[in-house]
């Protein structure tokens, strides 16, 4: 009997730990992070180098004192945007304005003077005729009736350059645009006459120019692909920004120079934006797209499955262990909207994360699961 027991025994042990090994085989299976996982497709596309550049409002003017005077009003927000011909600044007008009425009543002083001086010469002519006075008076009469005549030209000189001056006193926009903040508060003192003094900028920015310079081969290669090298305006060509903005944006290239620069062996082109929703600013750093030919065999990833750290961008690929490799990579431009062209760090077959993209690490095993 005790053999017949110990045989019963061991029997039970026996499988008592192999249900422990498989449950516990079980469980470890269990553990493991399923992540959805896709292969790139593999499309012809047409590649873009990029060019830093910066954009420019279209139009931009310094407003400035041109008199002297206390300023008097400022007439508009910080930073918004005026229309033609509303009113900014305004200065002190009253000396300017004094001086308007003392040149209207040089003027016509000089008109009398004139009226007077006119009459004179005629009448020695006529007394001339009949010898009651010498030639010499006649001439006399001439000359004091032309420097009456200069009188008045100069007298209405000084009533232009019056009223002129009058005219600075009140500041006006010279085209609608958005305005920096006032370089001085109401009250303080402006001395514009010796020198223009700055009270603020205007910015036309309805429309920005974009300003790039690329190297003269590529200009060549870029003029190859879109067309004739007689070609001088490109259409639509595609822009970005460091800060995603709310709106895309394309220009038109409306300028090329026509030397090339010595210096960097560069030529430069311009390309006109139009800003509708005012998200566009002077001075912005702008990244223009130019095509540079096609790739018939672009590998495309979802754009939403790259990573970026501060060694740059990345997918977190599944190799053939199931094992999560951190993979940096390249990238080009957006394609569709949702894709993006990887130009350097994966194959075709590669298979990288699409989700649980923050719960995934390098080196982590995976459950994955393709998504078709």
């Amino acid at each position: 009997m005790k053999p017949t027991y110990m045989l019963a025994a061991a029997c039970a042990a026996l499988v008592a730990l192999s249900s422990c090994q498989h449950k516990k085989s079980d469980s470890g299976t269990d553990r493991l992070l399923t992540v959805d996982v896709a292969t790139p497709i593999t499309d012809s596309v047409m590649v873009y180098r990029t060019y830093p550049g910066t954009a420019g409002a279209i139009a931009s003017v310094d407003i400035v004192g041109r008199v002297n005077g206390t300023l008097l009003s400022r007439d508009y927000a910080s930073g918004s945007i005026v229309e033609k011909g509303k009113v900014l600044f305004t200065i002190e007008p009253t000396s300017y304005r004094d001086a308007v009425e003392q040149s209207r009543a040089a003027l016509a002083t000089a008109k009398s003077e004139y009226t007077y001086a006119s009459n004179q010469a005629a009448a020695m002519k006529k007394a001339l005729e009949s010898d009651a006075v010498s030639k010499l008076d006649v001439i006399q009469a001439e000359s004091s009736m032309q420097q009456s005549a200069a009188a008045i030209k100069n007298a209405e000189a000084q009533l232009n350059r019056a009223l002129t001056n009058l005219g600075y006193c009140t500041i006006r926009a010279p085209f609608k645009g958005h305005i920096t903040s006032s370089t001085v508060d109401p009250g303080a003192y402006i001395a514009g006459e010796g020198s223009p003094f700055t009270l603020a900028t205007i910015y036309d920015d309805a429309q920005v120019v974009v300003s790039f310079a690329i190297s003269e081969p590529q200009y060549q290669q870029i003029l190859g692909v879109r067309g004739t090298p007689q070609e001088a305006i490109f259409r639509a060509v595609p822009l970005s920004f460091d800060n995603e903005l709310a709106h895309r944006y394309t220009g038109d290239i409306y300028y090329t120079s026509p030397n090339i620069d010595k210096s960097t062996g560069t030529v430069t082109l311009k390309c006109l934006v139009e800003n509708p929703y005012g998200e566009l600013r002077d001075g912005m750093y702008v990244t223009v797209h130019m095509p540079s030919g096609a790739d018939p065999h672009a590998i495309l990833v979802k754009d939403s499955s790259i990573g970026t750290d501060q060694l740059g961008k990345y997918l977190y690929v599944v190799n053939d262990s199931n094992r999560i490799a951190y993979t940096p990579i390249e990238t080009g431009d957006i394609y569709r909207d949702s894709l993006r062209i990887v130009t350097k760090g994966i194959g075709p077959k590669s298979r990288y994360v699409t989700s649980a993209l923050l719960k995934v690490r390098d080196g982590m095993e995976v459950n994955p699961v393709e998504m078709k």
